[in-house]
């Protein structure tokens, strides 16, 4: 089993919190993961990309080539279509809808959504709504761990757990939030 991730957004999103998570979760199922990132020109509003990879066996590079991901992953949907060359022709693209403009010619966002719609799998999910449901908006990336749960070849509980031990440093009602919108978005 082999299973491949590209996580984008914009810093400030917590895409290299999305990208431990999930890491996390998958070497508590006793899984391979290898993990690089790259960070943008500033620290909020930069470019974020990290590169996970999972598996059952060991794993040779850090970097996930071109043409062979099973999901990319976005905070940012401008971010997502940045990246959809890595996207195998069966993979998956999940991002949260809601655009950080950043950049004075941002595009239309329907016409971003429309580019998104083209590929076969594909999910926007509305993270910051189902995140304020859970009880706060800055809890928008664990929605978009839950919504992509099914996809990923990590248990639930694993990431949960996962979830749980970053987040517990906050405090016990920031961890349960961040657990309440996983499970929102998993929903």
């Amino acid at each position: 089993m082999k299973f491949d991730v590209i996580l984008a957004g914009v810093g400030g999103q917590g895409v290299l919190s999305l990208a431990a998570i999930i890491a996390t979760g998958a070497m508590k199922d006793n899984l391979k993961v290898r993990q690089s990132e790259v960070h943008g020109m500033a620290q909020r509003g930069g470019a974020v990309l990290s590169h996970l990879r999972i598996s059952d066996s060991e794993i040779a590079s850090d970097l996930v080539p071109k043409g062979v991901a099973s999901l990319v992953l976005s905070m940012e949907p401008l971010e997502s279509l940045r990246y959809v060359d890595f996207l195998s022709p069966d993979g998956s693209i999940v991002t949260a809808a809601e655009p950080l403009v950043n950049i004075p010619n941002y595009p239309e966002m329907e016409t971003i959504y429309e580019k998104i719609r083209k590929f076969k799998n594909h999910k926007i999910v509305d993270s910051v709504a189902i995140a304020k449901k859970a009880g706060s908006a800055r809890a928008a990336n664990m929605v978009i761990i839950g919504a992509v749960s099914k996809l990923l070849p990590v248990s639930k509980s694993s990431l949960k757990a996962a979830i749980e031990e970053l987040f517990l440093s906050k405090g016990k009602e920031v961890a349960a939030v961040n657990i309440k919108a996983f499970e929102l978005g998993a929903e």
